[in-house]
């Protein structure tokens, strides 16, 4: 067993500026050379600090660039037209990749998989779906399915 600190947050093993104890294998393996961990020394421990410092900080500014984000995005209200048969049933569905397009067209660029869509909408009406914008930041648009006009 050796004792290392982490420099990232490691998945079942710990967050970043943790010390852990792994087998040696693990750590010569896999830790050390991913740079995902150090040795333990009071250098490496300032070192490992003075990141998570760092990164506390940027990681605060980006979630409130990402809140500001999220309130003006849950201002959009997206109207999606798509052709009808009988029933005001839908042709195809509505996917994430609409949802984001529609966004674009807006002025926000949101990558479809950020559209938190359980499954493609395959029918008229409003819905509301999540857009998660940052790892803590979810925000919540109004999608408007209607029948295309011909």
């Amino acid at each position: 067993m050796i004792e290392l600190i982490l420099r990232e947050n490691v998945e079942s093993l710990g967050r970043r500026g943790d010390v852990v104890k792994v087998a040696d294998g693990y750590a010569r393996n896999y830790l050390l050379p991913r740079k995902l961990a150090l040795p333990v020394t009071e250098g490496n421990r300032r070192r490992v600090e003075h990141e998570r410092e760092v990164l506390e900080a940027r990681e605060a500014q980006e979630k409130q660039q990402a809140e500001n984000l999220a309130a003006r995005i849950s201002q959009v209200e997206c109207v999606i037209e798509r052709r009808v048969g009988e029933h005001d049933a839908l042709y195809g569905s509505v996917t994430s990749a609409d949802i984001a397009d529609a966004l674009a067209e807006k002025g926000f660029q949101i990558e479809k998989r950020k559209v938190q869509l359980a499954e493609p909408i395959k029918q008229l009406g409003d819905f509301t779906v999540p857009i998660k914008v940052h790892r803590e930041v979810t925000a919540q648009i109004k999608v408007q399915v209607a029948a295309l006009k011909s």
